[in-house]
């Protein structure tokens, strides 16, 4: 397999929980599958998510010097993000930030072999991104602040959701056009083995 990235692993711990060893190790099993190398893996014991950051701002400077000192690609948390926090951890280590869920569907991606599985995974893909736009739409209304017209960001991903939504359901259509096809051709095969038998 060629490694084609370096990443930091961070889980965040809440409430001293047993089982973040084994979480961690999931992640960095599924890291690797995807081609990645992990060079480093941390957690954190935290009582609530900071809302812009996920973690705390002091774990994240911590977080770029690994980044930093290990020249790593990339940061995978062992937790889900919001679109806002995905970009706010993007521009403070200066790296690509994903999530647990989108390195599963990473995974998926790279293994689906059908039509029907590919189209599958792109929509889940889609699904994903668009729940991180609504993120990020919610954070850039925080900072605008202001009544009126729309910034160009907030543009911008009203843009971004439409060609979702649009992508979303021409690919629906088409896995639905093939599941119908599969089952007409399930009903053929099924009838013609009733003839063949009587």
């Amino acid at each position: 397999m060629i490694i084609m990235y370096k990443a930091v692993l961070v889980g965040a711990d809440f409430q001293n929980n047993d089982s973040i060893d084994y979480y961690m190790e999931e992640l960095k099993n599924l890291a690797e599958a995807s081609g990645i190398e992990v060079v480093y893996s941390m957690t954190q014991s935290i009582s609530k998510i900071t809302a812009n950051l996920f973690i705390g701002s002091g774990k994240v400077q911590e977080v770029k010097s690994l980044v930093t000192n290990l020249d790593a690609d990339m940061v995978i948390f062992n937790n889900e993000l919001s679109g806002s926090q995905v970009k706010n951890l993007e521009e403070a280590l200066d790296c690509r930030v994903i999530d647990r869920t989108l390195l599963i569907l990473d995974i998926f991606a790279s293994r689906a072999k059908t039509k029907e599985a590919m189209l599958q995974v792109e929509i889940a893909q889609l699904n994903y991104m668009r729940t991180r736009l609504v993120g990020l739409t919610t954070s850039l209304n925080r900072q605008q602040g202001g009544i009126g017209s729309k910034g160009p960001g907030e543009k911008k991903l009203e843009l971004d959701k439409r060609r979702i939504d649009h992508d979303r359901y021409k690919l629906q259509k088409e896995l639905e056009e093939i599941v119908k096809s599969r089952q007409v051709q399930r009903k053929n095969r099924n009838k013609s083995s009733t003839f063949f038998y009587c």
